[in-house]
């Protein structure tokens, strides 16, 4: 008989790819509660439940006494939904993973070498805080009640429709590809030479799903990212290459851009400071020794020429950024003129 998933959310750039895998190579029975946007990504097999998961009365009635044997919960940001989570699927579900960040270990870094262990602490980012009081009110009602739990802490990880970037706008990173495309110079925080990892998404999947059902991952935490390691330098140069351009790197400290950049709407104190200036590299043994499936086969050379021949073919991807590209512009300029004048 096939287990059965409810994923909450199911058709993001993680969520997607564990759907697709579960569906198609494990044979689960999968549903989703979403509601409604971008079914078509989502395979025919899959059940989908129309509902606003804030709605707990309305859900309650659409999956009616169902019980699952995983729940993935992939749109938990704040406290007061994992509290609806819980008040929701208690006593319904073998095994509630949430999905957290691996933005919530410490910062700033005590050690580059990134374990499960590593503790949790982000003064710079709401976002990885609150991540971290979810997790602490989830690890309590496994603590106290037994309530399943397992955590799971993603990195960077991208899809067809994304282009890992450092810096970049608040509508994505289709700008800073054109401006490599234009020769124009790119941003990258820092002297480009920070570690960084990047995951492509059907990787991620092999770990989240050798973790569902598995006894061995419930009241526990994994990080599941790939085992590469790339400075900020050579990202940006790999996708160079992919583009056939020069990469034309311009380095700017990442307090320069906080300074400038939060006040226009940027947040690079979050993004950059709290997350992507901090040299990581992540230690994936505890992963590994619970499910011995997991590796990563894509590297980023050849995930990022998948992306971006579907981002260049695509044309809603392409999405301009007029007031970040104008923001570089004035950004490259200041640093010029101020080098000019010492």
């Amino acid at each position: 008989m096939k287990k059965k998933a409810l994923f909450i959310g199911g058709t993001g750039t993680i969520s997607t790819a564990i759907v697709k895998r579960l569906v198609n190579d494990l044979d689960w029975e999968v549903w989703v509660l979403n509601r409604g946007n971008r079914l078509d990504v989502l395979p025919d097999a899959v059940k989908h439940v129309v509902a606003d998961i804030n709605n707990e009365e309305d859900v309650l009635a659409k999956l009616g006494d169902q019980t699952f044997d995983c729940i993935c919960e992939f749109i938990g940001f704040t406290v007061d939904q994992v509290e609806r989570d819980y008040r929701l699927f208690k006593g319904k579900t073998k095994q509630y993973i949430y999905i957290s960040s691996a933005s919530a270990y410490h910062k700033p870094a005590s050690g580059y070498i990134i374990t499960e262990g590593t503790s949790l602490a982000n003064p710079y980012w709401e976002y990885s805080r609150n991540k971290i009081a979810c997790e602490e009110f989830l690890m309590k009602k496994y603590k106290e009640e037994d309530f399943p739990v397992t955590i799971v802490r993603p990195s960077h990880t991208y899809d067809e429709r994304n282009i890992p970037l450092g810096v970049h706008g608040n509508k994505g990173p289709w700008q800073v590809v054109k401006r490599m495309m234009e020769g124009k110079p790119v941003i990258i925080q820092g002297d480009g030479s920070s570690l960084w990892t990047l995951t492509w998404n059907a990787d991620f999947a092999v770990g989240y799903t050798g973790l569902m059902g598995n006894r061995h991952a419930i009241g526990e935490a994994f990080q599941i990212t790939s085992d590469e390691t790339l400075t900020w330098d050579q990202i940006y140069a790999t996708i160079a290459d992919a583009l056939g351009v020069e990469l034309k790197a311009y380095h700017v400290s990442t307090d320069f851009l906080r300074a400038v950049g939060d006040p226009l709407g940027f947040d690079f104190t979050g993004s950059l400071l709290g997350d992507k200036s901090v040299s990581v590299v992540f230690d994936n043994t505890k992963l590994k020794r619970t499910v011995p499936d997991m590796q990563t086969k894509t590297r980023f050379d050849m995930g990022v020429r998948i992306a971006l021949d579907y981002v260049l073919s695509h044309p809603e991807c392409q999405v301009e950024d007029p007031d970040f590209d104008s923001f570089c512009d004035k950004v490259i300029d200041a640093m010029e003129r101020a080098k000019a004048s010492i």
